[in-house]
């Protein structure tokens, strides 16, 4: 009876989610103009498929989370080490780049680099919305990973050189493993607001999914149904990463054979 309550609560929460919405959805006064998104998405050019506005804005934010996820967790990896070697040196700069960036808005990172940063490099707004995203994530992440390196025992390092490994042989072979299967899922929390946090690229002017939806509905004042379609892109994106992580989480849990 126990299993049966635990199993069919979620259900309830669920549904009564679904309920209120339905009601407000026709309580809501209100020109749902659906039919009209279609074009937005997609549309046959004289028999060619062409894409929209919201699948284009939906690409530039697909480009700009996966080279800003790959990027910072190079990031977060290399400040990770730097705070945990013997270099003073190393230490301050990291633990003055990780508490800087943590401590501050992304949005002003954002400005400051597009702004102040990026004319005297003639770098453009897209790499500038890179590094931003993968520098304020980076941060994050170096913290999630020194973490995980310091809750490893010693004796695992003491063991591992005892039978002749060596320092990148510790690291490789014992340590990240480890450290992989004890931070993964807060990791993958830290990718998914990456994503969402992409949206705020929008405001230099970088036709993302964002920019996109703001430029539609200010152009049809299809308020709800374009801003549903931008959250629903979104949810996809991040449940599918969600979802990638999982499996590879369940992979590292396979015990080597």
């Amino acid at each position: 009876m126990g299993i049966f309550k635990k199993i069919i609560k979620p259900y309830i929460f669920i549904l009564s989610v679904i309920l209120v919405f339905i009601i407000g959805y026709r309580n809501l006064e209100y020109n749902w103009q659906w039919y009209r998104v279609k074009d937005f998405l997609f549309y046959f050019d004289n028999g060619d498929f062409t894409k929209g506005l919201l699948i284009d804005g939906l690409i530039i934010t697909i480009k700009i989370s996966c080279v800003s996820l790959v990027l910072a967790l190079i990031i977060g990896v290399l400040s990770a080490f730097a705070r945990l070697s013997s270099s003073p040196v190393l230490k301050i700069v990291s633990w003055f780049y990780v508490e800087t960036i943590r401590n501050t808005p992304l949005l002003i990172q954002i400005f400051l680099i597009y702004f102040v940063i990026a004319p005297v490099f003639n770098i453009s707004a897209f790499y500038s919305a890179v590094i931003a995203l993968s520098m304020f994530e980076g941060a994050y992440s170096s913290e999630i990973i020194r973490s995980g390196i310091i809750n490893i025992p010693k004796g695992q390092y003491e063991a591992a050189q005892s039978i002749g490994l060596s320092v990148p042989g510790i690291y490789i072979k014992i340590i990240i493993p480890q450290m992989l299967r004890q931070t993964l899922p807060m990791l993958a929390g830290q990718s998914v607001s990456l994503i969402k946090d992409s949206a705020l690229v929008s405001t230099i002017s970088i036709y993302d999914l964002t920019m996109q939806g703001q430029r539609i509905v200010s152009e049809t004042f299809l308020t709800f149904e374009i801003w549903f379609i931008v959250a629903l892109c979104y949810l996809i994106i991040t449940a599918t990463l969600s979802f990638l992580i999982r499996r590879f989480e369940n992979y590292m849990d396979i015990p080597a054979t």
